[in-house]
């Protein structure tokens, strides 16, 4: 929709561009310097490549540093692990100790320079790893890993020797896991397990360890990288490379901060392309578990409303507790497609099946009502008294012949259900134990999903432990919560990479014809006055009301003329930014009179408030429509990022807005609108017609052209309000703030 804006500079004037709004002209992307082509109009990537790890995971040579044998000894226990790890992956390990000839039998290397070879791995257990890291940097290994704590979680001093460390990986070419990370990445994983694997990211190793046990439920787990402080090697890297690994059929996250916005959306748009889940619990909702984040390992969390909109725009699933990280992930990595949407409740209570149908509604599942045939076709086994439109209520599984099964292959066999979910609220032998093995046994005949809800608290009984838990069909959960959490996921996810397409490929790598009009209205470390603010939307091509700025009362009543009464009039200042507080406009003037009386009032006020006015606009007045507010700011961890919501004078009360982080195309844009609990308000209420949305979507659109071009130039803009009028008819900028950065 904003083709026409679209400039053709030249390769050398794009590169001005960039360093002109103060930024190199792009980060090195894993080792690589990044061409101007691989960057947006802002500067900022459009492209990372996935790093090679599989050295990380898989070494044929590693080196222990600061190895020990010494009973008693933090490094011993490491050590051994190391020892037993090395030994599983075929990995030559070498201990180094400048006064051991050996460490568990193994001889010694008195330094890192006699070495016997070059080694994929260096492991350090060392208290400064910086002047190792400047040794190894010699030596050509590939990856290290450092332990140590002590550096940006501990606050600014541990921050400069973090900043030191990542300045002496990144010269030497090598890659590091760390600081403040620990041995998860060298767990035994069980290798008798097949199927799809989850692979987990931490940024806190105990955290994953609910994910990593899902292995004694039968469930693969492929690799475990936790990523600590994150001074090199990050979560965005992890995702990138295991959304590229064919065992991985999802990948579980806990992360407490990220270190770079843009790097974490190309990851998870990587995954998104490769249609692999990502589900991720992100500390940071509440000031309190962001600010013990920070401590922990010193990164930024983000504005969680801006988190939570990038998560959702590329399609990462965010879950909030590591039990629905747990059971999310298992269900997204094993469960094939879905053949539809719907979702079929069946029950052997009619009292457990309404509450789960409510529960599951209320969530955003569709329960379809099965069609009178099916219905038919289930009560040649299910008495006329029960309902089974959906819940299907069979009043107690058949037990002692073949009407069970055929319950559940009937319900499978309907086109419109994709999911069936049964909710078992406790054992009831023989009853709950055929009822489980039939669905097992239908499982497998099926490509649909098959749920189970054991509710039992005991999680002995024979029924779960060996038929449920014995079968990688059916999906068991141990709460109806869980359980509901991860079928929307899993119904959800596939929905998105059905239709996604990435928002990097179409991002605008040049300028508009624009951004120089744009550009000469910027005022560094300024609040642009109204005027100002309006030239700056007339620039992008958003509709601003007739206008003009006036410095006389004879002036006014002649602007008035031009643009047509009724009028309002406003004062016009650099450092205004509530003005109907502060008696600054009047509204609805019909005359002359009226007129200059109104620019005596508003120049007096200003005079009294203090407040410098670089004139008083005369405005035609626009009084029908839906108030709505568009803006953009810049979010310390994303770059620039777009806010649509509904707009006026009860913006701060309602709080009814939603946000994307550019580049997004015109179905976010749309989707932006739909979020809001106001929507219905566009779609026309109490008689009155709907609004244009198109001219909605558009000036988002347009605002985002604007946020990405000078984002970094724009602390805050804020259209409020903008009157989206009659559809067909427009949308008008009545308001504007810019404040500049």
């Amino acid at each position: 929709m904003l083709g026409s804006t679209h400039g053709t500079l030249t390769t050398d004037s794009r590169r001005a561009r960039v360093i002109a709004c103060g930024e190199q002209p792009g980060p090195a992307v894993h080792g690589r310097p990044a061409d101007v082509d691989d960057l947006d109009v802002s500067g900022r990537p459009l492209y990372c490549d996935v790093p090679d790890l599989d050295r990380l995971f898989r070494p044929e040579s590693v080196a222990v540093i600061g190895a020990s044998d010494a009973e008693g000894r933090p490094n011993t226990g490491v050590t051994r692990q190391l020892i037993a790890w090395s030994e599983r992956v075929g990995a030559r390990l070498h201990p180094v100790h400048p006064s051991r000839p050996s460490v568990f039998g193994i001889p010694c290397t008195p330094s890192v320079a006699d070495l016997p070879e070059q080694v994929d791995l260096a492991v350090l257990l060392v208290a400064d790893p910086l002047p190792v890291i400047e040794e190894l940097a010699e030596t050509k290994v590939k990856f290290a890993v450092v332990f140590a704590s002590g550096f940006a979680e501990t606050g600014e001093e541990g921050a400069a020797a973090q900043d030191r460390l990542a300045a002496a990986v990144a010269r030497s070419g090598m890659r590091l896991l760390g600081p403040n990370t620990n041995l998860n990445a060298f767990e035994r994983f069980r290798e008798d397990l097949d199927g799809p694997a989850i692979a987990l990211i931490t940024q806190s190793g105990h955290q994953g360890r609910p994910v990593f046990a899902l292995q004694e439920l039968g469930i693969r787990l492929s690799h475990w990288a936790p990523t600590g402080n994150e001074a090199d090697l990050e979560t965005a890297d992890f995702i990138s490379y295991f959304a590229e690994r064919p065992e991985v059929g999802a990948i579980a996250c806990y992360v407490e901060g990220l270190k770079d916005g843009r790097s974490f959306l190309l990851a998870a748009d990587r995954a998104a392309r490769r249609k692999v889940p990502v589900v991720a619990v992100k500390v940071g909702r509440t000031e309190t578990g962001a600010r013990t984040a920070a401590s922990h390992t010193g990164k930024l969390t983000g504005a969680d409303t801006v988190v939570d909109a990038a998560m959702r725009q590329y399609g990462v699933i965010r879950v909030d507790g590591l039990d629905e990280l747990q059971d999310t992930a298992a269900l997204l990595a094993r469960a094939r497609p879905p053949r539809a949407d719907g979702v079929v409740v069946y029950s052997i209570s009619g009292g457990t099946g309404a509450h789960f149908a409510d529960l599951a509604t209320e969530a955003g599942l569709t329960l379809p009502v099965l069609s009178q045939a099916k219905q038919a076709v289930l009560h040649q086994w299910i008495p006329e008294y029960l309902s089974v439109a959906n819940p299907v209520d069979n009043g107690g599984h058949p037990v002692g012949d073949h009407r069970g099964r055929k319950i559940i292959d009937a319900i499978l066999d309907d086109p419109e259900v994709g999911v069936l979910i049964c909710p078992v609220t406790g054992p009831f032998p023989p009853l709950s134990d055929r009822l489980v093995q039939d669905l097992v046994d239908a499982a497998e005949r099926t490509d649909k999903l098959v749920c189970v809800v054991w509710g039992s608290p005991v999680g002995t009984e024979p029924a779960y432990r060996e038929v449920l838990l014995g079968s990688s069909r059916v999906a068991t959960f141990r709460t109806v919560a869980n359980c509901i959490t991860a079928v929307r996921a899993y119904l959800d996810h596939h929905r998105f990479v059905t239709g996604y397409r990435s928002p990097f490929d179409e991002a605008p790598r040049t300028p508009s014809p624009s951004f120089r009009k744009a550009q000469a209205l910027i005022r560094p470390g300024e609040q642009l006055s109204e005027h100002a603010a309006k030239q700056l939307l007339r620039a992008y091509g958003i509709r601003v009301p007739r206008e003009q700025l006036v410095t006389s009362a004879a002036a006014a009543v002649r602007a008035a003329g031009l643009v047509g009464y009724p009028v309002v009039m406003k004062a016009s200042g650099a450092r205004i930014a509530h003005k109907t507080e502060l008696g600054l406009v009047k509204i609805g003037l019909t005359s002359a009179s009226q007129v200059r009386d109104a620019y005596r009032e508003l120049t007096d006020i200003a005079r009294y408030e203090g407040v410098s006015l670089d004139g008083v606009l005369v405005c035609q007045m626009v009084e029908r429509g839906v108030e709505m507010v568009v803006g953009a700011a810049h979010d310390d961890l994303f770059g620039p990022t777009v806010t649509v919501g509904l707009g006026g004078v009860l913006v701060e009360v309602l709080h009814d807005t939603a946000v994307r982080v550019p580049p997004f195309g015109e179905e976010q844009a749309r989707d932006m609108c739909a979020e809001l609990r106001g929507r219905a308000l566009l779609g026309g209420v109490r008689g009155r017609p709907p609004a244009d949305l198109d001219a909605l979507v558009e000036v988002v659109l347009r605002v985002q052209r604007m946020a990405l071009e000078l984002g970094d130039d724009l602390a805050e803009l804020d259209i409020n309000p903008l009157m989206v009028l009659e559809r067909g008819q427009g949308a008008v900028a009545l308001d504007a703030l810019v404040v500049c950065r």
